[in-house]
């Protein structure tokens, strides 16, 4: 005969303590915070952090006397953001149905990461890939404007129709 686990003589353990709230163990609810908290920072800190750094950048340029070189890294940006945009969506068309504008999200990430070391970038470099990022970063925010501005279907509401 064995012997009984518990100390009480209680034929079933207990149930394991958790110590996570279910809102971290469940994906779907952390996802949930974690999308929110990207839109807040979004809408209210990145926009401003970079306008002040596209005139920064800008004033950099002015005190090298390099003002008319600033449109061609920008309209780069802009087709470059464009064409990583078209090509997400033509590799998974379920992005226009999706809730979350993921594929933009990771657009910006890329464009911040290229601007970030721009005051450590060589002398050529200070001034066209600060204004080339700046540009894709531009172009992807007007894109997530339009991505919120869009009606969205809904799915459960679709396959009930058809039903």
């Amino acid at each position: 005969m064995t012997k009984n686990p518990c100390k009480n003589g209680d034929p079933f353990p207990p149930e394991p303590f958790h110590l996570l709230p279910t809102f971290i163990s469940d994906g779907s609810q952390a996802q949930f915070f974690f999308c929110n908290g990207a839109q807040v920072v979004t809408r209210y800190l990145y926009l401003p952090v970079m306008l002040i750094t596209s005139v920064s950048e800008m004033s950099y340029c002015a005190h090298e006397r390099k003002l008319a070189l600033i449109p061609i890294p920008i309209l780069i940006g802009v087709v470059v953001a464009g064409i990583l945009r078209n090509r997400a969506l033509k590799l998974s068309p379920y992005l226009m149905d999706a809730k979350v504008p993921w594929h933009l999200y990771v657009n910006m990430l890329f464009f911040t990461l290229i601007k970030l070391p721009g005051p450590y970038y060589p002398y050529w470099g200070r001034i066209f890939i600060p204004h080339f990022a700046n540009g894709g970063l531009f172009r992807t925010l007007w894109f997530l404007f339009l991505w919120y501005r869009m009606p969205r279907k809904d799915v459960h509401t679709d396959l009930e129709h058809k039903a």
